[in-house]
């Protein structure tokens, strides 16, 4: 086979392939590339905000759309009234509320909590990107080794600043690593870095905190329950 003849071998090929003129293409691609760029294609999907009515003040969140099974879990039990009349059943100054859980609606005082739930855990969701900064909203859990998600009960994180020095300790005792803006957020503004990794964020704080921050300073019995009934009114979608 000659080169001439293998030339125009290649370019029947290149012809075939492009359909058009290098002209024609770059004309077609002038048109067709804005629409790859389109702000509809590109735009995030807005998040899930929820409002949580209770006796020492309201908590507005927004739910994560990177952790689909924890938010559209938690929707559907807001759209059943499942958190009406819950208590905070467990809270720790400078580290996390708790509730959720569906027995404390009949408890007595003084009653342990902590171990009432649907009969069914959601898989593990983690996001290195959300992390247990103050505000977060991130799911309780029993001790399972898939790291699965209690079905209803989560928790509000309190939490406090923890300096580089610490941080660097739990790095090198449990592998977990922080990224510089992880860093600037849990030495300022504060959170729970140990519990990353081991338990799903799903939501945060929108607005609320001082409430969170009033719960969290409540008197306590020996099990962390407040000794007086701190309750949900209600738990709304907002949009």
């Amino acid at each position: 086979m000659n080169k001439r003849f293998l030339s125009i071998i290649l370019l029947s090929i290149m012809i075939l392939s492009s359909c058009s003129s290098p002209k024609k293409m770059e004309k077609e691609m002038a048109k067709t590339e804005p629409v790859k760029e389109s702000k509809a294609e590109t735009k995030p999907e807005k998040m899930t905000e929820v409002l949580i009515k209770t006796t020492k003040g309201n908590i507005k969140i927004a739910l994560y759309n990177e952790t689909p099974q924890h938010r559209d879990n938690f929707i559907k039990l807001v759209n059943e009234k499942y958190y009406d009349g819950v208590l905070f059943h467990r809270i720790i100054q400078g580290f996390m509320i708790q509730t959720g859980d569906p027995d404390s609606k009949t408890a007595k005082p003084g009653q342990r909590l902590g171990a009432g739930g649907p009969d069914y855990r959601i898989p593990a969701e983690f996001v290195p990107t959300l992390y247990h900064r103050r505000g977060a909203v991130a799911a309780a859990r029993d001790n399972n080794p898939a790291k699965s998600s209690s079905a209803s009960q989560f928790y509000i994180v309190d939490g406090k600043p923890y300096d580089n020095a610490y941080l660097d300790m739990l790095q090198q005792r449990t592998g977990k690593t922080f990224t510089p803006e992880q860093r600037e957020v849990y030495t300022t503004l504060g959170g729970a870095p140990f519990l990353d990794g081991d338990y799903t964020v799903f939501g945060q704080v929108l607005s609320g905190m001082e409430v969170v921050d009033k719960i969290a300073a409540q008197p306590k019995d020996q099990f962390d329950r407040p000794t007086e009934d701190i309750k949900i009114l209600s738990v709304t979608i907002l949009k």
